[in-house]
């Protein structure tokens, strides 16, 4: 039996890849208005056959509109941005035709968002940091007074183009950067929470952002330069050590900006630990050789380090060592120089 009904909101995904297909298959599940925006072989396959999600709580399909192009789909009431942290910049052109007054922008990105000194009066109100918004790039690409944040705890995967693999985890913690419980909040709420999904409308979502940082900080670059799981990481003594050292140094920034996230770092390496043989996007992204999205998750922390007087040895080192690595995965591959007879 069908017991689809609709909800009068207006959704566009815009980077409908692993996360943004499995979110857009839900609110599509809900009865929201959803449009999927993507490319290549996945796109196509959607649009032939729509989102099959396989999930540990039960498949399910969905068929959505899905299109390369906004201009199709037009103003919406929420824009769920898929994209990874490094493409924001370049968004502004994919953005505009899905603008009304009043469309809010949910980045669901991993580390500081560009919009982090906005919103709550503090001694660095309205500071850019330049590793995650360059010139402030991002900000005239997402206009922060358009910014939710959101906070991502599911991880899913595409098994195949069009197929989700969704691996654990419903909930998408969102939040304005005001801390106000707003309408624009809890209308997609909402409408998430009827496609199945959690999503919390946090106060202080600032706490969420440095709880999950905590993990990212560590174990995306060390995997990167090791190729290890995050079990492995775990298993090694010295890599352990490590990672516990980043986190106390991860923490010690987050207090100087008076974000105390409710967690310890035992807790937290216990979570890592049950995550078991998992690769970080961030290994992904380098055995696809895509660049990394380490920026806004580690090269921003010691930003705010620089910022807050805080010393982050640890991180500065591993920030260096993940820089290099990804200026390589990024160069223009160089000519062999000729050998010139003697």
């Amino acid at each position: 039996m069908n017991t689809r009904t609709e909800l009068a909101v207006k959704v566009a995904v815009l980077g409908a890849g692993a996360i943004g297909a499995y979110v857009g298959a839900a609110l599509h599940r809900a009865g929201v208005e959803v449009h999927l925006i993507a490319r290549g072989p996945h796109l196509e396959k959607i649009r032939a056959s729509g989102v099959r999600v396989e999930s540990p709580r039960g498949d399910f399909e969905a068929r959505p509109h899905a299109t390369d192009d906004p201009t199709d789909v037009g103003p919406v009431d929420h824009i769920f941005l898929g994209l990874k942290a490094n493409r924001y910049a370049d968004a502004g052109p994919m953005i505009k035709p899905l603008l009304h007054d009043e469309t809010t922008i949910i980045a669901a990105q991993n580390g500081i968002p560009w919009w982090y000194f906005h919103g709550v009066p503090s001694k660095y109100e309205g500071y850019r940091i330049d590793s995650v918004d360059p010139g402030g790039a991002v900000s005239a690409a997402l206009p922060v007074e358009r910014a939710i944040g959101c906070v991502v705890y599911a991880a899913t995967e595409i098994a195949s183009p069009g197929v989700i693999r969704h691996l654990e985890g419903t909930r998408f913690s969102i939040g304005e950067p005001s801390g106000e419980i707003s309408s624009r909040c809890t209308s997609f709420a909402e409408a998430m929470v009827a496609g199945g999904l959690k999503c919390p409308v946090e106060p202080d979502l600032r706490k969420d952002i440095w709880l999950k940082l905590m993990g990212n900080i560590a174990f995306n670059p060390i995997s990167a330069l090791t190729r290890a799981t995050m079990a492995g990481i775990c298993r090694h003594l010295t890599t352990r050590e490590l990672v516990i050292q980043m986190m106390k140094e991860t923490l010690d920034v987050a207090a100087r900006l008076d974000a105390h996230p409710e967690i310890s770092i035992e807790r937290r390496m216990a979570g890592a630990e049950r995550a078991g043989e998992h690769k970080t996007s961030t290994l992904q992204d380098l055995e696809k050789g895509k660049p990394l999205e380490l920026d806004v998750i580690l090269k921003a922390v010691v930003e705010l380090a620089d910022l807050t007087g805080a010393e982050a040895p640890t991180l500065r080192v591993v920030s260096a060592l993940a820089d290099l690595l990804n200026e390589q995965v990024t160069a223009t591959p160089q000519l062999t120089p000729r050998t010139i007879p003697g």
